[in-house]
């Protein structure tokens, strides 16, 4: 049972208390409006008016400045192959290589395949439609499809043409399995392991370093499918290019994933990515395609393009670091969103950026309708240390669970949508769970308190939706 409280001199992990009181607002979700959002410019792929490359924000599968023929055949088109496997064989040593545009260097096309100490080098051939190489592998260095079931090992894979993505993983029941190897791509929309339309891609120990622009290094696009992601280092160099960019589900262990021009993190839609004991770190450029929205480090958002489905996007880390060399922790927009942080060591090295940003956004990139495209939040620090700033617009909601001794430094305040919005019950439902503690750096606002555990006010006040402070 909730109770409403009028004045409150303190609250202690003696004395549960229960706060609630429903702010008198008209609900709107981006869920319901996200059908029928305008993808005038989505971050994952469209067809833009006028015929231009949409807008991308930093990490997104595509980029501008793209060759020719951006927007898909609208069809499976996977170009030719200067090499192709299509029986069931076992491969030592050989080279495979190709300078031919829409040209795989190999191609493995339905059939079982062991290939140990190969090295395949794509060092040239134009892309004639970036989205058939980002959606369906055509010149790629290395394409698995139909069914191929393929095992990688000791291999040395290096691409320098553009939309030449390292390893690529396509349709359903196709699977790659990698390990001890490395990938290296040079050139703009080159990811280095890419997983589309289903498929599997099974990685180990791999050192994967990218450099061009809209590549990332763990990379899935349209279609998504299955990463199973453990040990090895992956970095990105380019701009809009983070170690993981998800359309999928992907999760990582005990990785290194480092994006040196661009946020860490991307997850799009209905997909999700859970890293364990990683050490994940993010630099995003403040001129980054999206950066007019905002400057993040793990981006969850919801492009409208097609490439994911509309739906609840999820992001789980235990243990490792995360860190962030610019901009705001998280941000959050246009979708619903379940993040789980577990004893995850949280690093923020710019002193004015928020801890979580959950807010709309002016839809100038066709991430949704303006003033209807916030984002809703449930977030729960198991065994974890949070600090520093969470808003929440008022479009948006947020529902955060302290838990199992988690601590939070920090404040908590409602915002005016920057779009003139209609504000949403519940922007800011806070639970604190016995042994936890929020100490507060300012004045906060919320919707609901439920405290079981102990607030420090430290001299400031909690002003709820009625008015009522806590103090």
């Amino acid at each position: 049972m909730r109770l409403t409280v009028k004045r409150i001199a303190s609250l202690t992990c003696a004395a549960a208390l229960v706060v609630s009181l429903a702010a008198c607002f008209t609900s709107t979700t981006a869920s319901s409006d996200s059908t029928d959002g305008t993808s005038m410019s989505a971050p994952g792929e469209g067809n833009p008016p006028d015929g231009q490359p949409p807008e991308k924000p930093d990490g997104a599968p595509d980029g501008q400045g793209g060759p020719e023929g951006f927007g898909g055949s609208g069809e499976v088109t996977q170009g030719t192959s200067a090499n192709t496997i299509d029986t069931d064989t076992t491969v030592y040593t050989e080279t495979y290589e190709s300078t031919g545009d829409d040209e795989n260097a190999l191609r493995v096309d339905g059939a079982t395949a062991i290939l140990n100490g190969i090295t395949v080098n794509k060092s040239a051939g134009k892309s004639s439609n970036t989205e058939d190489g980002d959606f369906y592998g055509q010149n790629a260095a290395l394409l698995a499809t139909n069914g191929a079931t393929v095992t990688i090992e000791n291999a040395a894979i290096t691409s320098s043409a553009q939309n030449g993505n390292g390893v690529f993983s396509y349709g359903e029941g196709t699977t790659v399995n990698i390990s001890d190897s490395t990938i290296t791509t040079t050139a703009d929309n080159s990811g280095g392991i890419q997983t589309t339309g289903g498929g599997t891609t099974n990685a180990s120990n791999l050192t994967v370093e990218t450099s061009g622009n809209s590549a990332a290094a763990i990379r899935s696009d349209r279609g998504g499918g299955t990463v199973n992601v453990d040990g090895g280092s992956y970095t990105s160099n380019g701009v809009n290019s983070p170690a993981v960019y998800s359309t999928a589900d992907i999760t990582v262990k005990n990785a290194d994933l480092t994006a040196n021009n661009s946020e860490a993190l991307v997850i799009e839609g209905q997909n999700s990515i859970t890293l364990e004991n990683c050490n994940v770190t993010g630099s995003m450029s403040d001129s980054g395609t999206s950066a007019d929205e905002n400057v993040h480090n793990v981006m969850i958002y919801q492009s409208m393009s097609g490439d994911a489905e509309v739906g609840t996007s999820s992001f789980s880390m235990t243990g490792g670091t995360l860190t962030s060399k610019n901009g705001d922790l998280f941000y959050i927009t246009n979708t619903h969103s379940t993040i789980s942080l577990s004893g995850v060591t949280l690093k923020n090295e710019d002193s004015t950026a928020n801890l979580m940003t959950i807010a709309g956004n002016s839809a100038s990139h066709g991430w949704g309708t303006a003033g209807k495209n916030g984002a809703q939040v449930d977030f729960v620090a198991d065994h974890q240390e949070l600090n520093g700033a969470i808003t929440v617009d008022s479009i948006s909601t947020l529902d955060l669970t302290l838990k199992n001794g988690s601590t939070f430094t920090g404040t908590i305040n409602i915002v005016d949508n920057a779009e003139g919005g209609t504000a949403v019950d519940d922007n800011a439902v806070v639970t604190i769970e016995n042994g936890c503690t929020w100490t507060l750096t300012g004045d906060c606002t919320l919707t609901s308190l439920t405290n079981n555990g102990t607030i420090n006010f430290n001299g400031h006040t909690i002003t709820l939706a009625d008015g009522t402070v806590l103090k």
